[in-house]
């Protein structure tokens, strides 16, 4: 393959280049490999990501013990954990953008000739994938690793239990004692929300699409067998500079359908809906909400996991990781087992290689008894969301909700509602202008949602916004609704006391209101003032489109 470093390196004219690379301790048989950017997202914002930059020092020792030169860089994340119930959380998803273009620029800068990419909290996963799919060099995904779960009374907690409580108290269903005790107690040390939330399901994805080498996605973060598998990341990308296998190599349609299988097999985060649609759009593959659809019909869920669940990543570690979950659906039939991956083999080649011992266990059920006979990943449509919208129903009883609308215009609006116990049984909760222009950013709602479910009304109550969920939502919550209020959408019509349905079985939502009533609100209706005139938030809501194409950002939006 073409060294692109070569141009920076080579050459009487390039001494200054080579000067300021020595004066990095770099001598003229490293500048004589090729140059393999090991990107990593740490930060001390979040646990997600505080052991990153550890992380990327072995996977430099993996790429220099085996004929490349690595040169470490990092980018900015988000929290969203921290993030979430106020306004910095409208910089989450934009940060996803932000990875992705800023790994674009190092690479392109430097002419690097590979990536390695390493991330922990949600938006940072989507993001480096979504720059190797755009740079289209040797490129090798690498997951920081789950955290451990928290133990109270015996119970597993994560985050969201923390959030639920925030309702449980509010309600006075418990005392501040155990609430304290509860926030004390849920994050034991450091790596990614632990059930399947969005990190988690990026992760899974990661290893069923192929960018990310069998079984890196379930070791927790400090582990000692994540020390190894990032090392063995970099001496993998070393060997997929000789193998010249690219990332569009590897991120094809029948790729993106395995990761479709995958986010509904295991119940993953609605998040995982927008994020491969922008993956895809990187990697030049047309996928829409029709291919979301057609697959899940076909995919059972069989992953017994939080937040609808009662497992965390931690346990599905213990019995085999990902790729347990990939043999029981291989061996269905369910996977392209001929995708090539970062390994130069098969998907099918690489699962038949590993074995994985058969233990007694509830956490992955037999393909012939799931969870559910389709999948949990739910695209609706219906004249509240012409463009669609999504539900995640993993842990979810109900699939008929039809209710009265409270309308907020903001998200905490919504939530203030909640803690006064405002919002009651039976009402479909409407949270708009929180879309990807609105916001902008689709804030995600798990503040609310979780004090929902924290005060005994999760099974109540519906919810509907054009902006995002958390992974960690449960509850019949629909986000993404397309179009979004700011754009003039049908969620922006809608008044207190109007009827929505919500039906996850015919897959429909509808505002039981008629098509004159809504033309003379239509014209009525005037575009709020955007929120932000200036900075990062206001470029991006200048650029991005509609969350049912992955919110994405365009020159032409």
């Amino acid at each position: 393959m073409e060294i692109s470093s070569k141009n920076v390196v080579d050459g009487t004219s390039r001494s200054p280049q080579r000067a300021m690379y020595k004066a990095m301790g770099l001598d003229d048989d490293d500048l004589s490999k090729p140059f393999i950017g090991v990107c990593h997202t740490g930060n001390e914002a979040t646990p997600c990501n505080i052991l990153l930059p550890k992380l990327a020092e072995e996977a430099k020792r993996g790429v220099s013990e085996n004929g490349a030169t690595p040169r470490m860089f990092s980018t900015i994340a988000v929290s969203d954990g921290i993030a979430m119930g106020h306004e910095g959380m409208k910089s989450s998803l934009i940060s996803r953008e932000v990875i992705a273009d800023s790994i674009e620029l190092m690479v392109r800068a430097h002419q690097y000739d590979g990536i390695v990419g390493i991330a922990g909290c949600d938006k940072s996963l989507p993001g480096t994938m979504m720059a190797m799919a755009r740079l289209n060099l040797p490129s090798v995904f690498v997951y920081g690793g789950t955290i451990m779960p928290g133990i109270l009374d015996g119970k597993e907690l994560t985050v969201v239990d923390v959030y639920e409580a925030v309702g449980a108290y509010d309600s006075g269903q418990i005392s501040l004692e155990m609430l304290k005790n509860i926030e004390n107690t849920a994050c034991p040390n450091s790596g990614s929300c632990g059930g399947m939330f969005t990190a988690n399901t990026m992760a899974s994805i990661s290893e069923a699409i192929g960018l990310a080498l069998p079984g890196s996605a379930s070791p927790p973060a400090e582990d000692e067998r994540r020390n190894k598998m990032v090392y063995d990341t970099g001496a993998a990308c070393a060997k997929l500079l000789e193998l010249n296998i690219k990332p569009r190599d590897i991120m094809t349609y029948e790729a993106f359908e395995n990761s479709i299988v995958m986010l509904n097999a295991v119940g993953g985060s609605t998040n995982g809906i927008l994020h491969l649609l922008s993956m895809a759009n990187e990697a030049g593959v047309k996928l829409t909400y029709d291919d979301f659809e057609r697959i899940r019909k076909k995919t059972p869920h069989i992953a017994d996991m939080k937040p609808g669940g009662s497992y965390v990543m931690n346990s599905l570690d213990k019995i085999g990781g990902i790729p347990f979950v990939l043999k029981k659906l291989a061996a269905k039939g369910l996977l392209n087992g001929d995708c090539i991956t970062v390994t130069g083999k098969t998907i099918q080649q690489n699962l038949d290689a590993m074995t994985i011992p058969e233990p007694e266990q509830s956490i992955i059920r037999p393909i012939e008894n799931p969870l559910h006979s389709v999948g949990t990943a739910v695209v609706l449509k219906g004249t509240l969301a012409p463009e669609g919208a999504v539900i995640k129903t993993a842990g979810v009883e109900m699939t008929k909700f039809t209710g009265k609308a409270k309308v907020y215009d903001r998200e905490e609006f919504a939530f203030d509602a909640v803690a006064k116990g405002d919002v009651e049984e039976g009402e479909v909760v409407v949270i708009r202008y929180e879309g990807p222009k609105g916001g902008p950013g689709m804030r995600e709602m798990l503040a609310t949602t979780a004090a929902l479910v924290g005060q005994g009304l999760g099974k109540k109550v519906a919810m509907v916004t054009d902006g995002r969920f958390s992974g960690g939502t449960r509850g019949f919550m629909v986000g993404h609704v397309a179009p979004e209020a700011y754009v003039g959408g049908p969620i922006a019509l809608v008044k207190d006391g109007d009827e929505i349905t919500i039906d996850t079985e015919t897959t429909i939502i509808d505002l039981h209101v008629s098509e004159e009533e809504l033309a003379k609100r239509k014209q009525e209706w005037r575009k709020p003032e955007p929120n932000y005139t200036s900075g990062a938030l206001a470029k991006y809501a200048t650029l991005v489109g509609s969350a049912a194409q992955g919110a994405i950002t365009t020159a032409n939006p």
